[in-house]
């Protein structure tokens, strides 16, 4: 079972990726198994809509064939096109210097981040593929989430389900994984392989946790989440159970959402810098919890050397905010440096004299917008935009301010659950300063201001926009789940207004059941008024 981090487009390396592993373990195995598309990194997205970038893949497919030829077989996943011209997410059965079966996907995902519809076409169900006296029963991700491909290959003859998948991280995915898996065995009686890939990928991070699961449903290995890794698999028996359970401590890991969280900000934000070349990130530290969060995630992530915070004040920053945002990268051990806007301030007021309250406020976040990506453009390093996703919600986000930036850690994570991660990295080691946690949180654009002026307490707010953005529900049901009516009224005009702010936000990783963008598109002009 090899779970593996490809680059989407680097089909050369990701083929290198897929030799090497074969070659450490052509002696160990009879037969090494890949995740979904691993050839052409997943996801691909229009990538698949080029003939070159088919051609290719399937030049470099058949090239790997003849290099495993004296060995092992290997089932990996590439873009394909069959004789028709249609082009289907296949996995291919690779063995003898040859490609034996090319099996096209059969349940094609049309929702979430997924639009596979759109870009491949639909197989037909897959038959099993003899080999060493046994029938493989091969399907890709969607194929193995409902009964009719698992049922069709038992019905004709295979011993074992084998399932190839991108995956995406969200909370308690694991465990819907494994049901999902388990519904199949139990309807088949035969054993199964999950094989999924992990990595970021743009706003998408896949978590790993490949497992292997005998014909009694008990889970007899289970891979790691957020690293690549190798299993091999010699105690699972086709027709026999176990009673060496391997490697579960990984299901443990699972039952802590903070650590799966904390984790999967930091692979994305990783892979996002790494593989788009970034020699690291400029965070602007305000002495609040979000760009403090923000902050550990970065150094976690990409080390202390590659991270840059930069206290920006205005006359309005307090004290606290500058010794807070100091001692966190004293903790932390990154590069620390104070630029004060105020000269920019009175620039822009010279320039602009008459201008408004709320202008003189956006104004300062502007300021301090333009000298982070001054100083991005000057390093190469790119800016770590800080703001969370309660606050992009409601519209408390300054377009070409806060908002500036390549990418957001925080962009899926609720308020109250920066709080939560906050406090959980401190208990492995205490970076974060308590005053940070503890304090009001406040953007300190005008005197005494604090979050709470203008919002309800976040533990009410995050629990209104979780009911409208995660569950859909109107109004009407938030109402008779004890919210105030004002409030959640209040709370359903700022969601709504603000979806223009949302279209020009910089990408972050998701984590959630509808993440801003793909998951959840809504008009910019919206008159619609849900009860």
């Amino acid at each position: 079972m090899a779970q593996t981090n490809p680059t989407v487009g680097d089909i050369a390396g990701n083929a290198e990726k897929i030799l090497r592993v074969w070659n450490d373990h052509k002696d160990l195995s009879d037969l090494i198994v890949f995740s979904e598309l691993i050839l052409s990194g997943y996801q691909p997205e229009d990538l698949v809509l080029h003939d070159h970038f088919i051609d290719y893949c399937m030049r470099i497919a058949h090239d790997i064939a003849q290099k495993t030829k004296d060995g092992p077989a290997l089932i990996i996943s590439s873009p394909w096109r069959d004789e028709d011209g249609h082009k289907h997410n296949t996995a291919l059965f690779v063995y003898e210097g040859g490609i034996k079966a090319a099996l096209p996907k059969y349940e094609l995902p049309n929702y979430g981040v997924f639009d596979e519809v759109r870009v491949f076409t639909k197989g037909e169900l897959p038959h099993p593929v003899d080999y060493m006296g046994y029938k493989l029963g091969i399907g890709t991700c969607e194929d193995l989430w409902f009964p009719t491909v698992a049922k069709h290959l038992k019905d004709n003859g295979a011993d074992i389900l084998i399932s190839l998948n991108g995956s995406p991280f969200e909370v308690q995915k694991d465990k819907m994984r494994l049901d999902i898996i388990a519904n199949r065995v139990k309807e088949t009686d035969l054993p199964a392989l999950y094989i999924n890939q992990v990595g970021g990928q743009d706003e998408i991070v896949f978590d790993g946790g490949s497992f292997a699961m005998n014909a009694d449903g008990e889970v007899i290995a289970h891979l790691p989440f957020f690293e690549e890794a190798i299993e091999t698999i010699t105690s699972l028996s086709f027709r026999e159970s176990v009673s060496e359970p391997r490697n579960l401590r990984s299901l443990d890991y699972a039952r802590d959402d903070n650590k799966l969280i904390y984790e999967c900000l930091k692979l994305g934000l990783r892979d996002y810098v790494d593989k788009n070349g970034f020699p690291g990130v400029i965070i602007g530290s305000s002495g609040g919890i979000d760009s403090a969060l923000s902050a550990a995630i970065a150094v976690d992530a990409l080390g202390a050397d590659r991270v840059q915070c930069v206290m920006m004040p205005s006359p309005y920053t307090s004290q606290d905010s500058l010794d807070d945002a100091k001692a966190l990268s004293k903790n932390l051990g990154c590069h620390h440096s104070v630029l004060s806007i105020q000269s920019v301030m009175n620039a822009y007021h010279d320039l602009i004299p008459d201008m408004s309250e709320i202008a003189l406020e956006n104004i300062q976040s502007r300021a301090r917008g333009v000298a982070l990506m001054a100083m991005s453009n000057t390093s190469g390093k790119m800016v770590l935009s800080t703001g969370n996703k309660s606050e992009m919600a409601v519209g408390y986000a300054t377009l070409y301010g806060d908002m500036c930036g390549g990418y957001n850690a925080l962009k899926d994570v609720y308020k109250t659950t920066v709080y939560a991660l906050a406090k959980w990295r401190n208990e492995q080691s205490p970076v974060i300063p308590d005053n940070i946690i503890n304090r009001p949180p406040s953007a300190e654009l005008k005197p005494d201001q604090t979050d709470q002026d203008s919002l309800p307490d976040y533990d009410i707010l995050d629990k209104i926009l979780e009911g409208f953005i995660e569950d859909r529900k109107s109004i009407s049901q938030l109402v008779s789940e004890d919210i105030d009516e004002d409030t959640a009224r209040k709370v359903r005009r700022l969601l709504d207004r603000s979806e223009y702010k949302r279209r020009q936000a910089p990408p972050g990783v998701k984590i959630s059941k509808h993440s801003f963008g793909r998951e959840r598109r809504m008009p910019m002009t919206n008159h619609y008024d849900s009860a």
